[in-house]
């Protein structure tokens, strides 16, 4: 499975073009791959005005404006945190964010404000700076979901914009760009405004929050797919998001540089401009063989093998394999979010 070098890819990390969904055409699924009343438990019609469009705008200087780019679009989600609105949604969208604008279904719009946003998990929240007459969403759990589990992703737009969906695997996901899960959900037909879309599960329950386009290989076939977050990574952090804008757990140490697996082999594809990999030396093109003395084979085991040296600040001593031969490169992590501009104060 790899996911695509598009907006979807760029939005999860660092790619080469920013996602922007405000110059799409109008569009629709085909009403045969639509929801119906009849085929679901739950009220659909108020389900579909839980997701709202997105949109924002970040300075030209952010750090993200060259691989995000400057205007993001893509969904939001009201979900019910201590009885009041506040709006769930995939963090690229909304990192270095000046300004954020929600609407509605119905055509309401209202500016928002950056309530917090978690690099680990890829969560975001925002906090609507104006009434929006929106259902809130229930919370579920993907603990249960399996592969082959029946599932509604849910665009803004309502049901023009919402697809019957399948859950096609539920496994670890490895981004490039210092990026792990765990456990990911997979799913099919794709969605093509994946950022932010809302999973839901056969009882109207949200499960998952939409982060990618990704391509899956079955028999030797190719075909499209999304990639989303479990919501049951939220419950842990929301509490320090909503009060201090991040999870409060120590940050993970950064090194700016992104990676793919060659013939498992670990490969340095690029790195951040003046990002911590850059400033120690490392070159694109090296072959990490080694990081604080243990070997690395592969993406997730490289990226576990760094966060467990310590937090952000840890130097991280990384053998790697150029023409030149073998040598060992010392880099200072940092904290990525000292990287980012804070969102102003409302």
């Amino acid at each position: 499975m790899r996911s695509y070098e598009t907006g979807a890819f760029a939005a999860a990390g660092q790619g080469d073009y920013a996602y922007d969904m405000a110059s799409i055409n109008e569009w629709a699924f085909p009403s045969e791959l639509r929801p119906t009343q009849d085929s679901v438990s739950f009220d659909l019609a108020t389900a579909l005005r839980s997701v709202v469009m997105l949109r924002a705008d970040v300075p030209d200087d952010a750090f993200t404006a060259p691989t995000l780019g400057t205007q993001r679009a893509g969904n939001g989600i009201a979900i019910r945190v201590h009885g009041r609105l506040v709006i769930l949604t995939i963090g690229y969208l909304i990192t270095e964010a000046q300004s954020i604008w929600l609407t509605a279904n119905d055509g309401q719009i209202v500016p928002g404000h950056v309530l917090g946003y978690d690099q680990a998990t890829g969560f975001g929240l925002v906090q609507p700076l104006g009434a929006l007459n929106l259902p809130m969403l229930e919370r579920g759990s993907a603990a249960s979901v399996r592969g082959g589990s029946r599932a509604i992703v849910v665009g803004h737009g309502g049901l023009e914009h919402s697809v019957n969906a399948q859950v096609i695997g539920k496994r670890e996901f490895a981004g490039y760009w210092e990026y792990l899960l765990d456990e990911a959900l997979f799913t099919a037909p794709p969605h093509p405004e994946w950022a932010g879309a809302a999973l839901l599960d056969e009882d109207g329950l949200l499960i998952g929050v939409g982060s990618l386009l990704v391509q899956e290989a079955v028999s030797g076939e190719m075909f499209d797919a999304n990639m989303f977050v479990p919501i049951d990574l939220l419950e842990p952090i929301l509490e320090d998001m909503m009060t201090i804008g991040a999870p409060s757990r120590p940050p993970r140490p950064w090194l700016g540089m992104y990676t793919t697996e060659i013939k498992n082999h670990v490969v340095i594809a690029g790195m951040a401009a003046n990002g911590p990999a850059q400033l120690a030396g490392l070159e694109s093109g090296d072959v990490v063989i080694e990081v604080a003395g243990r070997p690395v084979s592969g993406v997730s085991e490289l990226l576990r093998t760094i966060w467990s040296t310590g937090p952000a600040g840890t130097v991280i001593p990384m053998t790697v394999a150029r023409a030149a031969g073998q040598s060992t490169i010392e880099v200072r992590s940092a904290n990525r979010d000292d990287y980012l501009k804070k969102p102003l104060r409302h």
